[in-house]
């Protein structure tokens, strides 16, 4: 009896190993596929350092732009990043929408688009500026007018001889006038060539006229299609209260030059994934001598550290 008790025992012992055995398999079965699938869950994510994002910028700040989103996809090679060209004020009501995560501005915003923005992103105002740039006027190189004044392009913008031409309506350039000029787009008087290189290239065949383009148009230095086109016009230095004031690295960095307009980011997106990775990017170091390589003024200005050996 005894024995065959020992026996009854010793299969019930093994019965109970066998499924504590099978419940530990299953679970870490389970475990597995947990983890497999919170992986593929990761890996799907967003994140600062890969996926998809489209930038609207106005056709005056392309070129800096592009430049910035290749230095981006160069350090982080997951991401891939499209510049899409669109009007300023149409890519601020693109982002009001919801249709861009992303856009270029250089006009302040009003108090009402800024409450406007809060109420519909749910984010805080916070403009991420990098760039000084600036709006230019520009006459054919063969033209003997050699500076223009403040009082110029005040009444000349008012006059119905349209003596200006900008590259379109709802631009930043005119907008950015405008705004410096205290007034109304839709109440200044001029021409349009679309484009700023249109500009540039066409205004030869109005001698009389006066180009207004952003100069990222053609301020990259050893470009040679920017040198082409800086070829073919020159800027005019802007007088204001009786001095002279060059869109140079000088008068853009103190801002002197009367049409300096500072460069921004602003978003639609929350947390810290592509986007607010492009935005640290760009107002960083590497972003910022990308900006200087340009030929802008970078916002942030960082210190060269020499160290004396």
């Amino acid at each position: 009896m005894e024995y065959l008790e020992s026996i009854e025992l010793y299969q019930k012992s093994k019965k109970t190993e066998m499924k504590n055995s099978f419940f530990k398999t299953a679970a870490i079965v389970s475990l597995s596929l947990m983890a497999i699938g919170c992986k593929k869950k990761d890996d799907n994510a967003p994140s600062y350092n890969k996926g998809n994002l489209t930038i609207f910028t106005d056709g005056s700040f392309q070129s800096v732009t592009e430049a910035l989103a290749d230095g981006y996809m160069i350090s982080y090679p997951e991401t891939h990043i499209k510049v899409e060209i669109k009007k300023e004020d149409l890519g601020f009501l693109d982002l009001l929408n919801e249709k861009a995560k992303i856009i270029v501005m250089s006009r302040n915003l009003n108090a009402e688009e800024v409450k406007t923005y809060e109420e519909r992103t749910q984010l805080k105002f916070t403009p991420a500026k990098f760039a000084a740039d600036a709006v230019v006027f520009v006459v054919p190189k063969d033209s003997p007018k050699e500076s223009i004044s403040m009082d110029e392009i005040n009444s000349g913008l008012l006059s119905e001889n349209k003596d200006f031409i900008f590259d379109g309506t709802n631009s930043s350039n005119l907008n950015f006038v405008a705004e410096k000029l205290k007034k109304q787009p839709k109440d200044l008087k001029f021409s349009i060539i679309p484009g700023n290189q249109k500009v540039i290239e066409e205004l030869g065949k109005y001698p009389n006229k006066i180009g207004v383009i952003g100069l990222n148009t053609f301020s990259r230095p050893y470009d040679k299609e920017s040198e082409k086109l800086r070829d073919m016009v020159k800027i005019l230095p802007v007088i204001n209260n009786g001095k002279a004031y060059n869109a140079d690295s000088e008068g853009l960095r103190s801002m002197d030059y009367p049409f300096t307009r500072v460069l921004y980011f602003l978003a639609n997106e929350g947390g810290f994934n592509i986007a607010s990775g492009f935005i640290r990017f760009s107002c960083t170091h590497l972003g910022q001598k990308i900006v200087q390589k340009e030929g802008l003024q970078p916002y942030n200005l960082y210190k060269r550290e020499v160290q004396m050996r």
